[in-house]
């Protein structure tokens, strides 16, 4: 976790101009420093978002590569589905240098962003609805009940979001 934090924060462009040229790293070390298997790095391969050099068997993963699986990770983490994170970074070759990579990106951004509000919302709604029940069954058990039995409340059905 701690990795995928100190990723979430790494500005990619001034990572790669860090590294010296010809640094090339394992899918052992890059897994390690991020945090996954071997075996993810090779599905996000076969998925098309990373294309590492081969020698024999080998893969030989560049700067290019941890960048992108920077993007990767960050893109997982706030929640973007694969394909998603493949059209932002299938935009960085593009001739307008990265203007409809970030456009693209934002507006994903933001639709996920109303997404998690939307979520939100109904996490709240259930929430308030499971404090409710505990009220109600405790003062059922306390005796403090003016009945034997709990009074159910009428939530709001799935799909319906409850007034007030």
């Amino acid at each position: 976790m701690e990795t995928q934090t100190h990723h979430s924060q790494v500005n990619v462009a001034e990572d790669m101009a860090r590294h010296k040229p010809g640094v090339t790293y394992s899918i052992t070390q890059l897994a390690e420093e991020f945090g996954l298997t071997t075996r993810a790095i090779r599905f996000y391969e076969d998925k098309g978002l990373l294309a590492p050099e081969r020698q024999g068997q080998t893969r030989i993963y560049h700067p290019r590569d941890r960048a992108r699986l920077i993007l990767i990770v960050r893109g997982k983490n706030v929640g973007l589905g694969l394909a998603e994170i493949r059209e932002i970074l299938d935009l960085y070759n593009l001739e307008d240098g990265v203007e409809t990579q970030y456009r693209v990106a934002v507006s994903k951004f933001m639709h996920r962003i109303d997404r998690l509000h939307e979520q939100r919302s109904d996490i709240d709604l259930q929430i308030r609805t499971l404090q409710d029940g505990i009220q109600r069954l405790e003062k059922f058990l306390s005796g403090k009940s003016s009945s034997q039995t709990p009074k159910a409340s009428s939530p709001a059905r799935p799909g319906t979001k409850a007034k007030g």
